[in-house]
């Protein structure tokens, strides 16, 4: 009886044991990419891809807004756009000074000053 007891310990404390050793290795089912759309033709499951959308977000450039918010973070006051083209766009406004002043961005993510 205690043979068989013994055995039921051991067996259990070597179970209890693998488990905080599993648990990193666990991961949940994830589907969030994947659609089931249900019509005529049955159900068809769609699985979404999320490329386009980070490449257009690599693609959008620098907007005039954002270019005038760079501006004033540089220091130019009423600051306006005068141009904008596929490579740059450039900001006409006044120095703290007064003086008039002409800043040019590159027209990508994040309008850093060329």
């Amino acid at each position: 009886m205690s043979a068989k007891f013994l055995r039921a310990a051991l067996i259990t404390t070597l179970a209890l044991a693998g488990l905080p050793l599993a648990a990193p290795f666990a991961a949940p089912a994830s589907a969030q990419g994947i659609e089931l759309r249900i019509g005529p033709d049955g159900v068809r499951p769609i699985i979404r891809d999320r490329e386009p959308v980070r490449q257009r977000e690599r693609d959008r450039g620098c907007s005039p807004r954002e270019a005038q918010r760079a501006a004033a973070q540089e220091g130019l006051r009423r600051a306006e756009v005068v141009r904008m083209t596929d490579r740059t766009i450039t900001v006409r406004g006044f120095t703290r000074r007064g003086g008039p002043e002409q800043l040019r961005f590159a027209n990508r993510r994040g309008c850093p000053l060329v």
